[in-house]
């Protein structure tokens, strides 16, 4: 037990203290990322089949080993279109995101303001085919926080009995619970091409922190948010009037972090006017944070729930890399929730499912 204890203390100051280009640097994911479209590009602000959209993400990670302290992260978002001339629109958005690490509490925060462009280059609303090329924008603040109290040092810790002594002094000098605020901007490019109500093809990619803001927690400090580039690729593929397949990839970076997940989701429709939907599929993720080389971090199972307006997603990480040892291949649970209030029949834009 003492040996557990330690080791998961271990693994949550190295996560929380550790060099600022492994711990404070990489931002938090989502394994549903097509279901957090603002946290992936902001181009894909306005970019849904409707006239406002509501979105809510949940994922807690390691909760089999962290126990009440796992990796919680929460996200929501807001966003809308109109048009601007006759065939091409401009989105705007709101998102908020908070991220908490382990038993330090170590968490930001952040909340963002964007805007989008959707240039159509063929097609119409008329038709089914339908083609657009997105530019979009966030600007925002953020900040991170850490509890000191929550953690101890090897000074602190009393060989001859084998115990923490929290009142010793630990040795350290800390400045301050949290950075001071900073601003944050993000840019992103989006193409779509939409064949067949159930056939579609999209890319598009994004540079998040692009003024790389310093989050330093000591005074006069230089800890800079390095910057975290994504491509992100998918479709639609119809096999049937009822059945399609919606392949998907997100690649990201930040600093020497490295991170890819792929797969698809199977769609079953039941071609009613209130059209009633499930998806159900597989998809890997592969990273480099155990400093191995690319290796395959965790397989993801998926389910999603259409009904009309709202989708209610559903997914598990099977964690496949070494500390599946630790944590029995128990990884992440996630949750998305989205709802999509419908447009009026002049403003309603054809868009690729994600």
């Amino acid at each position: 037990m003492r040996f557990t204890f330690t080791l998961i203390a271990l693994v949550c100051i190295t996560f929380s203290l550790t060099a600022p280009q492994q711990a404070h640097a990489q931002d938090p994911r989502f394994s549903q990322f097509y279901a957090a479209p603002l946290e992936m590009n902001p181009a894909m602000i306005g970019l849904f089949d409707g006239r406002f959209r509501l979105v809510a993400n949940y994922r807690e990670l390691y909760s089999s080993i962290l126990s009440n302290h796992p990796f919680r992260t929460i996200a929501a978002s807001f966003d809308m279109r109109s048009r601007v001339q006759h065939d091409d629109y401009a989105g705007f958005g709101l998102s908020v995101l908070r991220d908490e690490a382990g038993i330090s509490q170590f968490h930001r925060v952040k909340a963002n303001i964007g805007g989008s462009y959707m240039k159509q280059l063929g097609g119409n609303r008329y038709a089914t085919y339908d083609q657009f090329l997105i530019a979009g924008a966030q600007l925002g603040f953020g900040q991170h926080g850490l509890n000191w109290q929550r953690l101890w040092f090897s000074q602190q810790f009393v060989e001859e009995g084998g115990y923490v002594d929290y009142d010793a002094d630990s040795g350290e000098s800390f400045d301050k619970q949290s950075t001071g605020l900073y601003l944050d901007f993000n840019a992103g490019l989006m193409w779509y091409l939409i064949l067949d109500p159930n056939f579609s093809f999209y890319a598009g990619g994004a540079l998040h922190h692009l003024n790389t803001p310093n989050v330093s927690f000591l005074e006069d400090g230089k800890d800079d948010l390095n910057t975290r580039w994504v491509g992100h690729a998918g479709g639609e593929i119809p096999f049937t009037p009822e059945l399609s397949i919606l392949p998907a990839i997100a690649v990201m970076g930040q600093n020497t972090y490295f991170s890819t997940t792929a797969g698809a989701n199977f769609r079953y429709n039941n071609r009613d006017w209130k059209e009633v939907a499930i998806r159900a599929g597989g998809w890997v993720h592969m990273s480099n944070e155990l400093d191995s080389g690319v290796t395959l971090d965790a397989i993801i199972a998926s389910a999603i729930l259409e009904m009309e307006r709202w989708n209610f997603g559903l997914s598990y990480d099977i964690t496949a890399s070494r500390l599946a040892a630790a944590n029995n291949s128990r990884g992440a649970f996630e949750v998305s929730l989205i709802y999509t209030h419908p447009a009026r029949w002049r403003t309603s834009v054809n868009c690729p499912k994600f």
